[in-house]
């Protein structure tokens, strides 16, 4: 008889609730809190998304602040000079992601008459926008229970569920289905919001904080 494996029987459907509560609740008493997470306006939730590409949130809200203090919308954005973009995003050695804002902006003014689209195919259509950035902005913008799988959500969902992970893991329909099933349908910018910041502050890449996890019970 083949034994179940642990993570089976430990996330079973009711547990799966007190998972979820238990994390939103140590969230709403531990979580961080960003300028992003104050608005549900679909512009500036896709700008901090590319601005907090490979940066650390703490190093990106100065600058996200003074960014939507100039560009107000896609249209300024695109009707702006690349040498105005650069000069403001320079400070972090953020250069490299003018062009990527700007051709974005472009499009979407083009084709979206200024308006950042909501599907996810006229999203990932979108230079710079793939699966997790088009999840990030359905599920903060629009309240939809979309999964986020990066570098971090990824390292999390390995040891709690008992997961081989590699470099392909956060694209990996495995992972996404294991995902998609944790995420709170009720509130999901809650819930993923706890997910990102229990992998910054306690499911660290090293030397855990395994003692102060609110979801230790379920972690193999």
């Amino acid at each position: 008889m083949t034994r179940p494996r642990y993570n089976q029987l430990q996330l079973g459907a009711s547990n799966v609730a007190v998972l979820r509560a238990r994390l939103v609740a140590w969230w709403r008493i531990n979580g961080r809190r960003f300028p992003w997470r104050e608005t549900r306006d679909p512009y500036q939730i896709l700008v901090a998304e590319v601005l907090l590409h490979r940066t650390r949130a703490s190093q990106v809200t100065p600058l996200y602040r003074r960014f939507l203090h100039r560009f107000r919308s896609w249209q300024q954005v695109a009707a702006a000079r690349p040498s105005d973009l650069k000069r403001l995003l320079r400070p972090l050695g953020l250069e490299w992601r003018v062009a990527r804002l700007h051709r974005m902006a472009r499009e979407i003014v083009d084709r979206f008459r200024g308006r950042t689209p909501r599907t996810r195919a006229q999203l990932e259509s979108l230079s710079g926008v793939g699966q997790y950035k088009a999840n990030a902005l359905k599920c903060f913008a629009y309240g939809e229970p979309e999964a986020l799988l990066d570098t971090n959500t990824v390292r999390v969902l390995s040891r709690l569920r008992g997961l081989k992970k590699t470099d392909a893991s956060r694209r990996s329909r495995m992972y996404h289905e294991e995902m998609a099933r944790l995420v709170d349908p009720s509130r999901p910018r809650e819930f993923n919001f706890a997910l990102l910041d229990l992998a910054a502050l306690v499911c660290r890449p090293s030397h855990p904080r395994c003692g102060e996890c609110p979801v230790l019970a379920f972690c193999v």
